[in-house]
This record gives structure tokens, sequence and C-alpha cells, in this order.
């Protein structure tokens, strides 16, 4: 027999695969010329079938028909009329789904015309119709509305083993609907397989150009007012306006939501705006998810799109270069292929997509690193043929191999997921497509070649599809040949003698049995002689070797957080004695000398001299160090995350601080080093009225939601001055109102009005607007106000506004002329969270003097230092300091500043600032007084669990070192055995402050 099992199989493919078009669904499409009426009636046999993710079945029989499955199964008879394909020897897998494509789809672009330049401000929208307000928001897409096929994308998609996608336009926080398309090359009607498949949302607003959202808290804030605005609209609100965009989203409610984020803190974020909405998300996820696992899982998502784009190992052949980059992205890059097992162990349900790699032809190397690295076989391919096809509901046509069903399938020599395994063909409704041509003629062995009466012994070795040929001169000397191979024609030619270098050239044909070629060829002096090549010895396989271990070694452990100085376990309260310690108690009792303190249960437990140390506690000797409450910064902006300011309106009062919270941010270990414990974020300074903040406790490795303090009051920015007015940020920012001090005052008086009305009428709103929501809260002291301020006049306007709508600002913020108006502050009842020394920085802070604390003091204002700024709140310590030198402030009384007094500024006094027995044990153990340059906190404990340790500290410090270096090493393998890698790219930090306006997501 000249052809092998494969070769047979591959004729009477290319056999039907070229008489076949079929035309069984084009019945109202006319067609110029003779039809091809067969129904593409195919029964492939003697195949290996996977019906499904976890049933294979042997010697098995799939009998197809007008693309549709009509049977599967053992010992089935093939059917009169059907054309028979033996498919001895092959294995039969569902072609795979990929729910995150963009295929046929147009590249997005901005709508409508801009009046301005696009550097110029854009408040509104330019798009002409019954649209929503914001160009982000273009729910209105179809994408069955712009679908077009593309052979090549197609074919590119069809190699890699994919027989359908949820295709959508990649544009906008919501981008309308996707479509479920097959990957075939007719036309858009026989690909088109379901219309309005799934809502696809982002967080990236795309070619919108309107200023709002700028940050990723705004795009929260949007969507959040969206599905208030959609719910009203459904329920009466359609008969106030007519608006096409929420008709839209209202239509697309009952789809597949699937959800694009960046990282597993998206993840969270979006899973908690899925509870509030009570909704459900498919995620496509980043490909960190095991970060978080645990929490993940709790959110209760239905699912996760998962891509594969696993890093590089970085070029850290140079030590400087290796310096840059950051521990997490070393650790990444050999944790992230074991993302899909992880879930896989975690129970969470996944599927796979080609979205994120730079080059498709990555997926199949990937998807084997994923197996190397734990995902098992059986997940692998559930994750890419059933669990898309549930998703979103498409599994009564794809997803398996099952009577009814597409006849999407893909014909491979074995185990797909094998590397030596290859597809053959990908079938998509019935009709075959070529992916890999084989060879036919299996031409390895060993060969007598005879030519110009001299003989060569020809040995040709290799594998089926890539055989190699030599000439052997002696046992230890070998020509290599160069040769091609078309079918049965072989051309091939080889240099006999290296000192002459002159090449013979030759062409024949093989014969039937593969084992005698013969031909004609031209010697070394250009004359025309034939030659005969005759087996003398059938090519023989190498011993399988033994199977070896091939599996990825991977070391690295996810760290709380997942960055250097993370843990490897989140750290829990315990019990512990601070013993003999000189302790700041900021009560009636002033500061006690050696004084014992019991931390237990999170709580402070007793304060005494010789307290007994409780059964399994650890005792601290405190002896000539000093104990106090941990430090609160009133105003910070750390641990945000992409955007401090939304800065497209004046009053953003709706966007909230706590959507954002960065949990990763290594400021927070940084100022828990410098006794820092709580910290309100803040919005920025961009707009009279900002957004609301988020108190937080500095929970080193919990989780965002788990470091928000439970029960805080609630407050929100406002700001004054030359931020808010835009006075900076150049000539093209006149649009947006006020612009001046006049107009900030108008836009307070104009909200508060409106929000006045908003509020009388509360019963007879249907329309809930979070913005109006938020002042009420304000008017109904629910929610309280800290300012970002600096001059008196402002600060006098607007404590008169609070007049006149009957509220207290309840902290002005920076205030660097309180001391002007220190009386009217208190007065008030309003609160001040200042600098201890800062001016000259800009216009209105020429007046600033470093006795404003302590004239506030005096004055009776409750006063306290911030930091706003991430490097200051490490050394907060030290500015409280500064109230004793500039000031003459008693010790005791200038420590309360960055303590107690901040704690009452933001209504925490009960829990926290001071230490009493019953509050929450935020200490800190310093190892001298904490007013001190020379002072180091050695102990930071956050609800009594020990977040910092100096001496900890030192050890994290060797193990970060030995792990870069454990890292690095490895990276300078995979270098050298030649393996790509990528440039180090040096990561910059992003600290915020006030004024930070850029876009951030």
């Amino acid at each position: 027999m000249f052809l092998t099992k494969i070769n047979r199989f591959f004729l009477l493919f290319t056999l039907f695969f070229s008489a076949f078009t079929p035309v069984f669904g084009q019945p109202t499409f006319p067609q110029n010329g003779i039809y091809d009426a067969r129904e593409g009636y195919v029964a492939l046999t003697n195949a290996t079938i996977y019906t499904h993710h976890n049933k294979k079945i042997e010697h098995a029989t799939l009998i197809i028909r007008q693309g549709i499955i009509e049977a599967v199964g053992e010992n089935l008879p093939v059917p009169a009329g059907a054309i028979k394909i033996d498919g001895t020897g092959k294995t039969i897998y569902p072609s795979f789904l990929d729910l995150m494509s963009n295929y046929g789809m147009p590249e997005p672009k901005a709508e409508g015309t801009p009046p301005f330049s696009t550097q110029r401000p854009q408040m509104l929208t330019h798009k002409k119709g019954a649209y929503f307000w914001n160009e982000a928001l273009k729910t209105d897409f179809r994408a069955s509305d712009a679908f077009t096929t593309n052979e090549a994308a197609a074919k590119e998609l069809r190699d890699l083993g994919f027989g359908a996608v949820l295709t959508h336009r990649a544009d906008g926080i919501s981008r309308g609907s996707g479509s479920f398309v097959s990957l075939s090359d007719e036309r858009e009607h026989l690909s088109l397989e379901k219309n309005a498949s799934a809502h696809v949302l982002s967080l990236q607003k795309g070619t919108s150009p309107q200023d709002y959202p700028s940050s990723l808290m705004g795009c929260f804030a949007l969507l959040r007012q969206t599905y208030l605005d959609a719910d009203w609209y459904k329920n009466g609100g359609n008969l106030e306006e007519r608006n096409l965009g929420l008709e839209a989203w209202n239509a697309l409610a009952s789809l597949p939501q699937i959800f694009i984020v960046s990282n597993w803190s998206d993840e969270l974020r979006v899973a908690k705006l899925a509870k509030e909405f009570n909704t459900n998300y498919i995620m496509k996820g980043s490909g960190d998810e095991y970060r978080r696992l645990d929490d993940l899982k709790a959110a209760n998502n239905i699912a996760y799109i998962l891509p594969i784009n696993f890093p590089l190992a970085f070029d850290v052949e140079d030590p400087y270069d290796a310096q840059q980059v950051q521990l997490a992205d070393l650790k990444h890059w050999e944790l992230a292929p074991s993302n899909p097992a992880r879930l896989a162990a975690a129970e969470i349900p996944f599927t796979l997509t080609l979205a994120n790699l730079k080059d498709k032809k990555d997926f199949w190397k990937n998807l084997r690193k994923a197996i190397k690295a734990g995902l098992r076989k059986e997940d692998a391919l559930k994750a890419l043929t059933i669990t898309p096809a549930q998703l979103i509901h498409t599994e009564k046509i794809v997803g398996s191999l099952e009577i009814g069903k597409l006849a999407n399938f893909l014909v491979a020599t074995g185990d797909i997921f094998e590397e030596k395994t290859l597809i053959l063909q990908n079938w998509v409704h019935g009709k075959p497509y070529l992916v890999q041509k084989t060879v036919q003629k299996d031409i390895r062995g060993s060969y007598e070649l005879s030519f110009d009466a001299k003989k060569y012994v020809l040995d040709v070795a290799g594998t089926l599809e890539k055989p190699e040929m030599k000439v052997l001169v002696t046992d230890s000397l070998k020509l290599n040949v160069n040769f091609k191979l078309n079918d049965a024609a072989i051309s091939l030619n080889f240099v006999p003698n290296n000192k002459e270098n002159k090449t013979i050239t030759l062409s024949g044909i093989i014969a039937q049995n593969s084992s005698t070629w013969k031909g004609n060829g031209l010697t070394e002096t250009g004359e025309w002689r034939p030659f005969i090549a005759t087996q003398t010895a059938p090519f023989k396989e190498a011993e399988p070797k033994k199977e070896k271990n091939d599996t990825i070694k991977i070391e690295s452990t996810v760290l709380y957080p997942f960055i250097g100085f993370g843990n490897e376990k989140i750290p829990t309260a315990h019990t512990f004695l601070v013993k003999n310690a000189t302790v700041w108690t900021n009560e009636k009792e002033g500061i006690l000398s050696k004084t014992d303190v019991l931390i237990e249960n999170g709580k402070i437990a007793a304060i005494g001299k010789q307290l007994k140390l409780p059964e399994g506690a650890t005792e601290i000797n405190g002896t000539d160090k000093h104990l106090t409450a941990g430090i609160i910064d009133e105003h910070s902006h750390i641990a945000i995350e992409r955007g401090v300011n939304e800065s497209g309106q004046e009053s953003t009062a709706e966007v909230r601080i706590g959507d954002v919270v960065n949990s990763e941010d290594i400021n927070i270990y940084r100022q828990l080093a410098g006794g820092v414990t709580t910290s309100q974020l803040l919005h920025g300074s961009a707009n009279p009225i900002g957004g609301q903040s988020a108190l937080i406790k500095l929970r080193w490795g919990l989780s965002p939601e788990k470091m928000k303090i439970e029960g805080a009051d609630k407050f929100i920015k406002f700001a004054l001055g030359e931020n808010v007015k835009q006075s900076n940020w150049g000539d093209a920012s006149q649009i947006r109102y006020p612009q001046t001090r006049m107009g900030v005052e108008q836009v307070f008086r104009d909200y508060f009005s409106r929000a006045l009305e908003y509020k009388k009428n509360t019963a007879k709103n249907k329309r809930r607007d979070l913005d109006l929501e938020t002042l009420v809260e304000i008017l109904d002291k629910k929610r309280f106000i800290t300012c970002h301020s600096y001059v008196q006049s402002e600060i006098l306007m607007l404590m008169k506004v609070a007049d006149d709508y009957n509220f207290n600002v309840n902290t002005f913020t920076h205030i660097l002329e309180g001391y002007k108006v220190a009386k009217q502050l208190k007065e008030h009842g309003a609160n001040a969270s200042t600098f201890s020394d800062w001016w000259g920085y800009k216009m209105e802070v020429q007046e600033a003097i470093p006795y404003n604390g302590a004239l506030l003091q005096e004055a009776g204002v409750n006063v306290g230092f911030n930091s706003d700024d991430a490097e200051m709140g490490r050394r907060l310590n030290q500015e409280a300091a500064k109230a004793v030198e500039f000031g003459g402030v008693s010790e005791e009384e200038a420590w309360k500043f960055v303590t107690l007094n901040p704690a009452k500024t933001l209504h925490l006094q009960a829990r926290t600032g001071s230490i009493k027995q019953g509050k929450d044990a935020d200490l800190v153990l310093w190892s001298a007084s904490p007013l001190s340059v020379y002072a180091r906190a050695e102990y930071t404990w956050v609800d009594g669990i020990k977040f910092f340790d100096r001496t900890e500290d030192l050890l994290k410090q060797q193990t970060i070192l030995k792990e870069r270096t454990r890292l690095i090493q490895k990276m300078l393998i995979e270098k050298r055995d030649g393996k790509p890698t990528q440039t180090v790219q040096a990561k910059k930090a992003k600290l915020y402050e006030c004024d930070t306006v850029e876009e951030e997501f």
C-alpha cells in the first residue's frame, strides 16, 4: 500500500473538498449558473470522537447532512448516498468557540463632529439623534448591522481550531450587542448564527471625545446612573422623553452581560456593581485572577473569559535593567500560566480567548504551557467548547457533537493538546476547510542511490511531515541533501566532494510503493544521466522515551498584596501585651510611664501596670519606647486607582472614591512604617463639588472592600480657589463653568437649590439623580463636607452658603489662611485640617504662615495636620512636631494634631485616635518620642492585627532579594535557551495630589 492511513484520509478529503460546495440554506439568494444540489451527506468512520469534553467514543462514526449532525456513535451503518471517509487514526473534536472577538467588525471611530478643536473640553455629545447624553454609551450599536465576513481573518481563526465566535465592536463603556457568527467563507446571511447574543461592556470609554468620564470612578458612576435611568425609563420615563439609548439598554438587559476588565480588582468592583443592580456578568479577565481567587469566588460571578497571553521573560542580562523590573512582574511571569488551572481547581467556570495575544499563533504554545502548568486537558477542552456555548445560550447548536447540532468539528492526527498533533481540517456548517496538508508518501528509510556509475548511501529520517535527508560517505561523515517533495515528484541536490564543491542535481518520480525513485539528473560536469534510488531498509521509529515529567515548575507563591513586602498569608488578630512603655493616651490620663497595654480581639483590652500575660499571647518589651494611637491622615490620595479627579463637570457628587480603592499601593505599607493606621481618601480639587471620599484603615493585604471602615460616616470633597476655576489649566480650558470665584459660589447655590427642590419632591420623583441625592445627604446631615480651601474670602463665602442652606461645613482642609478667620470657624463649628508649613507654591498661598495650626487651636478650633502627599504621609509624626517648634503647642496637644483631632474630624473618635479601653487597637510602638526626627515605628497594629513589624521588615527585604535573584536567574536561562524575551520598561509609580488631572482609564 503506497498510502498511509493519514494519506488515504487526506485523498478522500481532497476529492470531497474540491467537488463540494453546499447550497443548503440559500433559498432566498439567486445563483448565476448551475446549482450544485448535493446536500453534503457525509459519514466519517472509524475515528476517535469527542462528542463532549468528557465523553470519548472509539471507532466511531459521525454522519452529517446539510451542515447538521444526523448521527454519531459506534458501529453506525453508513447510509446509502452518503460519502464515506475513513477516519482511522484520526481524532475528532467539537470546533472551538471564542467569546471575545472583533472578527468582521469595522474599526471604531468617533461619532458626530465637534465644533471645536479636539484639544478643547467637550461637555455634551455631538452625536445626532435621540440617544444617550454620553457618547461612551454606545448601547444602540448592533454588531449584526456592521458584520461582514472576512475570509483571511476567518481562515486564521479556523486554522487555530475555532469554528465560531462572539464578535463585537471594541468601543465604549457600553458597546452594544455582540453577535454569534460562524467562521465560514459564506455570505453574512449564512455566517450570522445569532443576532443579539450578548451585551458587551467595558471600563474604557473608547472613541468618545467627551471629557466625562475621565477616571475609573467616573466610569462606575456613569454605569450606576445609567442602570437607574434605564429602570426609570422602563417604568414611565419614556412618557417624558424619548431616548433610543435607554431603549436599547433595556432591550439588552435579557441577554448575557459580558464585562471587560483589566485586573482582578476591577473584577471585584464590577461584581459589586452587579450585586447592586441584581444582574450577573461574564467577566472577561486579565489573567491575574490567581491573586485573589477566594474573593473572586465569593463574589459569585457567572464565569470568566480568560486570555492566555502569558508574559515573556524579561531580558535581564544587564543588571541595571534587572533592577527596574518589579517583583510583581517577575512573579507574574512565572505564575501566569497556572491561572487557568487555579480557576479550574477553585471550580470557577471559565472559557479561553485569543484576545490580548499579540500574535494569535501563540495560542497553542500558550495553551500547552497552561496544561504543563496544571490545567487538565478535559478542562481545557471544556473551556473551548461547551462552556462558552452555555454562557451565551448557544449550547443547542454548538459546543458538542450531538444530533441536531451544527457540524462544526476538527479532525486531528491525535490528541489535540500534544505538540506533535496536527489539525488537518476544520469543518464549519458541514463544510470542510483544509488546515494542514499532510504528506502523501512516507519516503523515510535507507536507500542505495545509483547515478553516473557511482553508488551513494542515502539516509532519510526525521518525521513524516518533515523528513531529513543525508548522504553517508563514512560512518562519521554525512552530507546534507537539499530536497523538495511534491506528491510523487521529488528533486534533490548535494555536493559529493567538498573539495571540488560541485553539485549533483536530480529530479524524478517516486514509485507507488515509495521504495523506488527514478528520474534524471545533471552530473557535476553538466551531463544528463538517469538515476535510481532503491530502498534497502525501512525506517525504524526510535524507541519511545520514557515519559518525563513535562510540567512547569512554579516556585512562586501568591502574596497579599501581590507586590514586594506582601505576605503569603493575610495577617489576623492576635493577643499582644506591650510591657513597660511610655503610653500617650490622648485622654485625661495624659502620658503614662512604664505602663502595659493589652491588645485582645482587635481591641484595647486593658491599660495598667504589671498586667498579666494571657495564655498564648505575645509579649513585647516597651521599655524606653513610646506607645501611641495610630496616626490618622484626614487628607490622603494614596491607594486610589486610575484617577483622583473626575473633572468633566462642575459637580461630580455621584462619583465615589470607594469604587476605586487600590489595596496594592506600596504607599499603604510605607505609611504603616510611618505609623499611619487610618486615611481619608479624598477626591481631588478639580471641581467645586467633587466626589465622595473613602475612609479606610491600612489593612495591608486585605481586599479593597475590606479596607473600608465599617459603619463610618460619609464624606465628600468640595473645593475652592484656583483649581476649580481652572486658572492653570491652559487657554483651552475655558468651556466648563465656573471660570471665576463668583461662579464658584453660584455653583454651590444652584446645586443646593436644586437639591432642596429634589428633596421636596422626593415622593413625586421617579427618576433618581445620584448627583442631587448626594447633596440631599449633606442637607440632611448624613454626609459631611471636606473643602479644599486657601483664602479667607472664599472660606467665609462657603460658610455663608452653608448657613443659608442650614448645614455645616465639617472640614476646611489646607485652609492656609485659617488664622485670619479662626473665630468664624469656631462659631460655624468647622474643623481645620491644615499643612504645618507649606506655602508659596501658588498665588493663593502667598499669605500662609507656619503658625496657622497653633493660632487655630488657640481659638478653639479642632485642628489636624494632613499630608495630601504620599511622601509626607510617611512623616506626619514630624509634621506634628512642627506645631511645637513654630507655635509653642505642647507636645501632648501637638501629637493630637495627627491622631485624636483628625479622628474627631472624621467622626471616628469613639473608635480610634486615643488609647482607651474598648477602642480599636490602632496602635504604634515607637523607638523614641513620636515627635522626634529619630523616632521609628517598630510595630504598627490596625484592629489588633500587626501589619508592620520592623524586624520582620528586614527579613522581608532578604526574602525579596532572594526571590528576585531566583527569578532573574531563571529568566537568564530562558534567554540562553534561545526563548523570546521582552525589553525591560521601567515603571514610574503614580503619586496623586489634589490637582492631578488626566485621563486614567
